[in-house]
């Protein structure tokens, strides 16, 4: 349809007005390029707009509440901003924020002090179960409580306290504290009311303005400054004093100008410069460093990473016999070809050293990492119980690099999917991730003769006594450095300052070369940013495998329901399944850690996880266990009755040669 006026083509269907001129559109005009039709077309009712002005505005409202769409209700929808939300507690110079422990919260811009307190409680508690019960406050960064907008009395509000700041959201910091905490630091506030101000020496006024002194003197001592730099300092005229630290009648008093007002200005009443942050950063040397914090991944996550770097093209070879595993791994790990990046490629001679054939896929690494992890906690570099080892120096062992070969087969094997050490003493442990924390006990010296001297000490019931004691040994003391006069009432601490010295202090170098080993493929940065996670891995003890592990641990793999083999597959299962609470039972001549070795080349479940997932198979080929070490899987023989069950496996897992295969 054309419009007859202008001529311009109209896209609608019987438009009242044209949208080239505007002019109004007659009734009996019609498409000229449309073919007639015997049949009259129905007229068009007559427009209902007076103007073509009211035609177009109403037609623009038409447009914008059809183009509305999402983006329309988007704007209608109220949007959550982004705040941060820090911890605060009572500290001995009042309240100060914890570090690490600040959280992103996102919330309604007009939320009010008390609905910003409960979510971000509630948030704050999500991340950090350790969090106090409460009551909790929320406080601005100058530890002043969130009730109304500073400097006014309006009621806050997150949008208004915005507009104050005139900060985005992103940097509005916002406190919650425990109710008590928040009292008595206002109480420690009150008793603490004089203010001390340092007076400018005139090497820090050469520069503003000229002056002479009357006479020479000496500096003026300075006056102690708050260290504390997070804290608010707020001064005023009736409350400001000057303290004049020199003498009455001194000659060394300091003469400022006494003809500039300036001066006198510039000394007492110059602006502190803050910068514009939501905690100001602290530069003094006698603040801790600053703790990793430990998040809620899991050990094997965190191992997962550090195997990324591992490069399963290239392989290190190690050649191994099961009678000297400790002289094939050194042997392995000096070898000039090695890498810690590389896959470990383990290839086995037997005890009558034959040579084993067959291909490392991850089973011969398990073995061969499992007895090394083995051997090495009976290796002279350790001493103590079994389950608390400790370094010791042994000048040869330095000589031959033995502790830092220690540090990185640990950190190689956990990186590789082996076993943990599980055997070190915690003490130790602590030391190298800068932990204080020391509990050793006399049990822990494995010589006799001091053992026994430390146990008359802790004995002596006397003064008298224990002074004899002390210098009839002096020279045990004398050599740790804590040769003197002790009371009774000290020997428990006396005792405590021996052992720290012979397990920890007096074997510095060697536990430094063994964290330098122990740091291969960045294991123990790992540990020092996990340390809650990964530490435990080198002392806690394994936990003692049982029937109930083991049937989760292999999952069976069944044959289609209904069918014969799946019966003879169920019988099976039950038999091992009693096999498994005979070996806890200790009934069988077999372990639980021995069929797990048998089945996966592990005595343990090893920290990065069983990679593949052990699984069970059932043949009738052989009338005794197969296992596939590298699969970790374990091929059950289908027999008729337990007995005959039990003597095949025992007798099957006794006598397999090599890793697992038989």
């Amino acid at each position: 349809m054309f419009c007859p006026s202008c001529g311009k083509k109209l896209v609608e269907q019987s438009p009242n007005f044209c949208s080239g001129c505007g002019k109004r559109l007659q009734d009996s005009i019609t498409d000229p390029l449309q073919p007639s039709t015997s049949q009259t077309s129905p007229t068009c009712p007559t427009p209902t707009y007076s103007t073509f002005m009211e035609y177009r505005k109403k037609k623009n409202e038409e447009r914008q509440k059809f183009s509305c769409g999402k983006m329309g209700l988007k704007k209608t929808a109220k949007t959550k901003v982004q705040i941060n939300i820090g911890l605060m507690s009572k500290k001995k110079d009042g309240l100060r924020p914890h570090r690490g422990k600040s959280i992103a919260l996102r919330i309604d811009p007009d939320s009010s002090a008390t609905s910003l307190l409960s979510e971000a409680v509630k948030k704050m508690r999500d991340f950090n179960k350790d969090l106090s019960d409460g009551p909790f406050l929320l406080l601005y960064p100058d530890a002043t409580e969130v009730i109304n907008i500073p400097g006014t009395n309006s009621p806050f509000t997150l949008g208004a306290y915005k507009a104050e700041i005139g900060k985005p959201y992103q940097r509005i910091t916002l406190f919650i504290c425990i109710k008590s905490d928040f009292e008595e630091a206002a109480e420690m506030s009150d008793s603490d009311s004089e203010v001390v101000v340092r007076r400018p020496t005139e090497f820090e006024l050469a520069d503003t303005l000229p002056w002479e002194p009357q006479d020479e003197s000496s500096p003026l001592p300075k006056v102690a400054e708050n260290e504390n730099c997070a804290g608010d300092c707020v001064q005023t005229n009736e409350a400001l004093e000057v303290i004049d630290l020199d003498e009455p009648g001194s000659s060394s008093e300091c003469v400022a100008v006494k003809n500039s007002c300036y001066r006198n200005y510039t000394e007492l009443f110059e602006p502190i410069v803050i910068e514009d942050d939501d905690v100001a950063p602290c530069k003094t040397k006698d603040l801790p460093p600053e703790e990793p914090e430990d998040t809620d991944v899991q050990a094997h996550e965190i191992i997962a990473d550090l195997a990324l770097a591992i490069d399963h093209k290239k392989v290190s070879r190690f050649n191994i016999s099961r009678s000297d595993v400790w002289d094939g791994a050194v042997r392995g790990f000096r070898r000039s070809t090695y890498s810690d990046n590389n896959d470990l490629f383990i290839k086995f001679n037997d005890d009558a050293g034959c040579f084993e054939e067959g291909l490392d896929m991850g089973g011969p690494r398990r073995e061969f990492l499992t007895l090394l992890m083995s051997h090495l906690r009976n290796r002279p570099i350790f001493d103590g119980p079994p389950d608390r080892r400790y370094l010791v120096y042994n000048s040869r062992a330095a000589m031959e690099v033995e502790y830092f070969l220690a540090g990185k087969m640990i950190a190689v094997s956990i990186v590789n999917g082996g076993p943990a050490p599980h055997f070190l003493s915690k003490n130790l442990v602590n030391r190298m991730i800068g932990d204080p924390s020391f509990s050793a006990t006399i049990d822990d010296v494995k010589d006799e003769e001091i053992g026994k001297v430390l146990h008359q000490v802790l004995e002596a019931e006397s003064d008298e006594v224990l002074q004899n004691l002390i210098l009839q040994n002096s020279t045990i003391f004398q050599t740790a450095g804590c040769l003197r006069s002790v009371k009774t009432s000290e020997k428990q601490g006396f005792v405590e300052e021996y052992l720290k010295w012979y397990i920890i202090e007096k074997n510095e170098s060697a536990i430094q070369r063994f964290k330098d080993g122990l740091d291969s493929l960045h294991f123990f940065t790992a540990v020092q940013q996990y340390p809650s996670v990964l530490a435990p891995l080198l002392y806690m003890t394994y936990k003692t495998l049982t029937a109930s592990d083991m049937e989760n641990i292999f999952r069976p793999s069944l044959s289609p329901a209904g069918s014969n083999r799946r019966q003879k597959e169920a019988l099976t299962l039950g038999f091992w399944a009693d096999y498994l609470l005979d070996c806890e039972e200790k009934v069988t001549a077999v372990s639980l850690e021995e069929l797990l070795m048998f089945a996966t080349g592990l005595t343990a479940l090893p920290p990065a996880g069983m990679i593949p997932p052990p699984c069970l198979e059932f043949s009738s080929d052989s009338p005794f266990p197969v296992a596939n070490t590298c699969a970790n899987a374990l091929k059950l023989p289908v027999s008729e009755s337990y007995r005959v069950f039990k003597a095949n496996m025992d007798f099957g897992i006794q006598n397999s040669p090599g890793f697992g295969n038989f």
